[in-house]
């Protein structure tokens, strides 16, 4: 495996889950950039992801602030050029709010912050992201979070179960009443995924409930490769 494939981990103020990205990304081969939410480039990375927290502060709507960081219009750019972005917990409501993916995140059904080891089904294999995985596969990956409801308009639910376009759905209970269960999806062309739950606290059996976060930063090198 080359060892030029660089993936940039962003850091906004507020971020809590950069650093822990940043060791995924180095698990799966690769190395870890770090952008800073005012950089106006992005350093000739080859993938990004955009990590969980609380982008600053989560103020007026989880991710909405963000989406106008000099860094957030660069990969908005670069995402519509094909380049992989991989959205997780805030990262994927930075992506709902950037128009980089539909929908929103808003505050969970029971309005409790949730913390918990969770189910998922995995309904796409052909994103960047999702190659190592088969359609059906069951893993867990942890969430937490207290704006995880995923909500669209009818119409734009019904292209996302048509197209193919939802990647994870909730298993063995919905923890924060997203539509239709589901925990992530993805772009039209497959290079930008967003979900809720946190792949990058499931890559080691020592500290994660499972390795079952792993294949996802495994999969963006072998797209890399491909290309």
């Amino acid at each position: 495996m080359p060892a030029t494939f660089r993936v940039g981990v962003v850091t906004f103020p507020g971020s809590l889950d950069d650093r822990d990205a940043a060791r995924a990304v180095r698990a799966a081969g690769a190395e870890a950039v770090s952008l800073w939410h005012g950089d106006a480039t992005l350093h000739g990375v080859d993938a990004v992801v955009l990590p969980g927290g609380f982008s600053y502060g989560d103020y007026l709507r989880a991710g909405a602030i963000a989406r106008f960081s000099p860094v957030v219009a660069e990969i908005v750019a670069a995402a519509n050029d094909g380049l992989p972005v991989l959205g997780i917990c805030n990262g994927f409501q930075v992506l709902c709010e950037s128009g980089l993916l539909p929908g929103a995140l808003i505050r969970n059904a029971g309005l409790h912050f949730v913390c918990r080891d969770q189910r998922l089904r995995v309904e796409c294999t052909t994103t960047r992201w999702t190659s190592h995985y088969a359609v059906g596969d069951e893993i867990v990956i942890p969430v937490k979070h207290g704006e995880g409801r995923y909500v669209a308009d009818a119409a734009t639910i019904d292209e996302l179960e048509r197209d193919a376009r939802v990647v994870f759905r909730y298993l063995g209970g919905n923890p924060n009443g997203a539509l239709n269960d589901i925990a992530g999806i993805r772009n039209a062309a497959g290079n930008v995924v967003g979900l809720m739950p946190h792949p990058e606290h499931a890559i080691e059996a020592l500290t994660g409930p499972s390795i079952d976060g792993l294949p996802m930063f495994a999969s963006v090198i072998d797209a890399l490769v491909a290309v």
